[in-house]
Protein backbone atom coordinates (compact mmCIF):
# COMPACT_ATOMS: atom_id res chain seq x y z
CA UNK A 1 0.00 0.00 0.00
CA UNK A 2 1.38 3.17 -1.09
CA UNK A 3 1.72 6.06 2.06
CA UNK A 4 -0.67 8.48 0.53
CA UNK A 5 -3.11 5.38 0.09
CA UNK A 6 -2.93 4.40 3.63
CA UNK A 7 -3.27 8.08 5.15
CA UNK A 8 -6.59 8.12 3.10
CA UNK A 9 -7.55 4.62 4.48
CA UNK A 10 -6.47 5.01 8.22
CA UNK A 11 -8.48 8.24 8.08
CA UNK A 12 -11.67 6.36 6.59
CA UNK A 13 -11.17 3.86 9.55
CA UNK A 14 -10.85 6.54 11.81
CA UNK A 15 -14.59 8.80 9.93
CA UNK A 16 -16.49 5.56 9.76
CA UNK A 17 -16.27 4.98 13.44
CA UNK A 18 -16.72 8.69 14.39
CA UNK A 19 -19.85 8.59 11.99
CA UNK A 20 -20.87 5.81 14.58
CA UNK A 21 -20.65 8.02 18.48
CA UNK A 22 -23.96 9.14 19.26
CA UNK A 23 -24.63 12.46 21.26
CA UNK A 24 -24.54 10.42 24.85
CA UNK A 25 -20.92 8.63 23.83
CA UNK A 26 -18.45 11.63 24.06
CA UNK A 27 -17.73 10.79 28.26
CA UNK A 28 -17.08 7.77 27.36
CA UNK A 29 -14.16 6.21 28.18
CA UNK A 30 -11.46 4.98 25.85
CA UNK A 31 -8.90 1.82 25.99
CA UNK A 32 -6.40 5.12 25.87
CA UNK A 33 -5.82 5.78 29.40
CA UNK A 34 -7.87 8.66 30.91
CA UNK A 35 -9.03 9.69 27.18
CA UNK A 36 -13.20 9.59 26.85
CA UNK A 37 -14.43 9.58 23.19
CA UNK A 38 -14.09 13.42 23.10
CA UNK A 39 -10.45 13.47 24.33
CA UNK A 40 -9.87 10.64 21.27
CA UNK A 41 -11.69 12.77 19.15
CA UNK A 42 -9.90 15.78 19.59
CA UNK A 43 -6.76 13.94 19.18
CA UNK A 44 -7.34 13.40 16.29
CA UNK A 45 -8.46 17.05 14.72
CA UNK A 46 -5.83 18.27 16.89
CA UNK A 47 -3.49 16.32 15.17
CA UNK A 48 -4.73 16.64 11.43
CA UNK A 49 -4.35 21.07 12.45
CA UNK A 50 -0.89 20.39 13.75
CA UNK A 51 0.09 18.35 10.85
CA UNK A 52 -1.10 20.90 8.08
CA UNK A 53 0.77 23.55 10.28
CA UNK A 54 3.57 21.86 10.19
CA UNK A 55 4.02 20.68 6.61
CA UNK A 56 3.21 24.37 5.49
CA UNK A 57 5.96 25.79 7.31
CA UNK A 58 4.48 26.21 10.82
CA UNK A 59 6.87 26.26 13.71
CA UNK A 60 7.06 24.05 16.42
CA UNK A 61 5.90 26.51 19.05
CA UNK A 62 2.81 27.65 16.60
CA UNK A 63 2.02 24.19 16.12
CA UNK A 64 1.57 23.28 19.82
CA UNK A 65 -0.43 26.80 20.41
CA UNK A 66 -2.98 25.27 17.93
CA UNK A 67 -3.38 21.99 20.27
CA UNK A 68 -3.08 24.17 23.43
CA UNK A 69 -5.95 26.98 21.83
CA UNK A 70 -8.19 24.25 20.10
CA UNK A 71 -11.51 24.21 21.34
CA UNK A 72 -13.84 21.06 20.54
CA UNK A 73 -15.77 21.69 17.25
CA UNK A 74 -19.39 21.80 17.22
CA UNK A 75 -19.59 19.31 14.65
CA UNK A 76 -16.39 16.83 15.16
CA UNK A 77 -17.89 14.73 12.07
CA UNK A 78 -17.32 17.72 9.44
CA UNK A 79 -13.77 18.66 11.55
CA UNK A 80 -12.46 15.55 10.87
CA UNK A 81 -13.61 15.53 7.44
CA UNK A 82 -11.95 18.77 6.94
CA UNK A 83 -9.00 17.74 8.37
CA UNK A 84 -8.78 14.60 6.29
CA UNK A 85 -8.94 16.41 3.36
CA UNK A 86 -6.40 19.54 4.45
CA UNK A 87 -3.98 16.55 5.88
CA UNK A 88 -4.31 14.79 2.58
CA UNK A 89 -3.70 17.50 0.59
CA UNK A 90 -0.41 18.70 2.30
CA UNK A 91 0.98 15.46 2.19
CA UNK A 92 0.63 15.68 -1.76
CA UNK A 93 2.44 18.60 -1.88
CA UNK A 94 5.81 17.92 -3.80
CA UNK A 95 9.22 17.84 -1.70
CA UNK A 96 7.19 17.93 1.65
CA UNK A 97 7.51 13.93 2.13
CA UNK A 98 11.57 14.71 2.10
CA UNK A 99 11.48 17.95 3.82
CA UNK A 100 12.26 18.54 7.75
CA UNK A 101 9.39 18.94 9.89
CA UNK A 102 9.76 20.87 13.32
CA UNK A 103 7.36 18.29 14.77
CA UNK A 104 6.41 18.30 18.70
CA UNK A 105 8.36 15.05 19.14
CA UNK A 106 11.57 15.85 17.62
CA UNK A 107 12.61 16.83 13.66
CA UNK A 108 11.62 14.38 11.31
CA UNK A 109 11.30 13.65 7.36
CA UNK A 110 7.81 14.45 6.49
CA UNK A 111 7.56 11.06 5.27
CA UNK A 112 8.13 10.28 8.77
CA UNK A 113 5.82 12.21 9.79
CA UNK A 114 3.07 10.90 7.32
CA UNK A 115 3.45 7.29 9.09
CA UNK A 116 3.25 8.68 12.61
CA UNK A 117 -0.46 10.18 11.14
CA UNK A 118 -1.18 6.79 9.33
CA UNK A 119 -0.47 4.95 12.49
CA UNK A 120 -2.22 7.07 14.86
CA UNK A 121 -5.33 7.12 13.02
CA UNK A 122 -5.32 3.40 12.48
CA UNK A 123 -4.91 2.85 16.23
CA UNK A 124 -7.60 5.03 17.24
CA UNK A 125 -10.14 3.60 14.62
CA UNK A 126 -9.43 0.49 16.85
CA UNK A 127 -9.71 2.45 19.89
CA UNK A 128 -12.62 4.44 19.20
CA UNK A 129 -14.60 1.39 17.69
CA UNK A 130 -13.79 -0.59 20.91
CA UNK A 131 -15.23 2.34 22.98
CA UNK A 132 -18.45 2.23 21.06
CA UNK A 133 -18.98 -1.45 20.69
CA UNK A 134 -18.87 -0.84 16.86
CA UNK A 135 -16.86 -3.53 14.43
CA UNK A 136 -13.17 -3.39 15.88
CA UNK A 137 -11.79 -4.98 12.58
CA UNK A 138 -9.39 -2.55 10.52
CA UNK A 139 -8.77 -2.71 6.86
CA UNK A 140 -5.80 -5.92 6.44
CA UNK A 141 -4.08 -3.73 4.22
CA UNK A 142 -3.83 -0.94 6.29
CA UNK A 143 -2.70 -3.59 8.74
CA UNK A 144 -0.21 -4.47 7.01
CA UNK A 145 1.49 -1.50 6.24
CA UNK A 146 1.30 0.13 9.80
CA UNK A 147 2.86 -3.13 11.20
CA UNK A 148 5.55 -2.96 8.58
CA UNK A 149 6.61 0.22 9.46
CA UNK A 150 6.77 -0.34 13.74
CA UNK A 151 7.46 -3.90 13.63
CA UNK A 152 11.25 -2.99 13.96
CA UNK A 153 10.59 -0.72 16.88
CA UNK A 154 8.43 -3.39 19.23
CA UNK A 155 10.96 -4.53 21.36
CA UNK A 156 11.01 -0.74 22.52
CA UNK A 157 7.54 0.02 22.38
CA UNK A 158 7.19 -0.33 25.74
CA UNK A 159 9.53 1.18 27.15
CA UNK A 160 8.70 4.26 25.27
CA UNK A 161 5.84 5.21 27.56
CA UNK A 162 3.84 5.92 24.22
CA UNK A 163 1.73 2.16 23.83
CA UNK A 164 1.42 1.33 27.33
CA UNK A 165 2.83 -1.30 28.83
CA UNK A 166 4.11 -2.20 24.93
CA UNK A 167 3.35 -6.10 23.90
CA UNK A 168 2.47 -8.69 26.19
CA UNK A 169 4.71 -10.91 25.38
CA UNK A 170 1.98 -13.70 25.26
CA UNK A 171 1.07 -13.00 21.08
CA UNK A 172 3.01 -15.49 18.93
CA UNK A 173 4.81 -14.08 15.78
CA UNK A 174 2.38 -15.84 13.69
CA UNK A 175 -0.60 -14.63 15.58
CA UNK A 176 -3.37 -12.74 13.19
CA UNK A 177 -1.67 -9.31 11.97
CA UNK A 178 -4.39 -7.18 13.52
CA UNK A 179 -3.76 -8.99 17.08
CA UNK A 180 0.06 -8.34 16.32
CA UNK A 181 -0.50 -4.42 16.05
CA UNK A 182 -2.62 -4.34 18.81
CA UNK A 183 -0.28 -5.95 21.02
CA UNK A 184 2.37 -4.35 20.55
CA UNK A 185 0.93 -1.01 21.02
CA UNK A 186 -0.35 -1.53 24.68
CA UNK A 187 -4.05 -2.76 23.75
CA UNK A 188 -5.64 -6.13 25.00
CA UNK A 189 -8.41 -6.89 22.86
Amino acid sequence: MEPLDALAAASAEFARRLRDVGPADWDRPTPCAEWTIRDLVQHQIVGQQMTVALLGGSSRDEALEIAMTAEFPADPVAAYDDGTAAQAAAFAVDGVLERIIPHPAGDFPGAVVLNFRIGDATMHAWDLARAIGADETLNAELVAHVWEGIQPMVPIMGASGRFGDGPSGSVGVDADPQLLLLDATGRRP
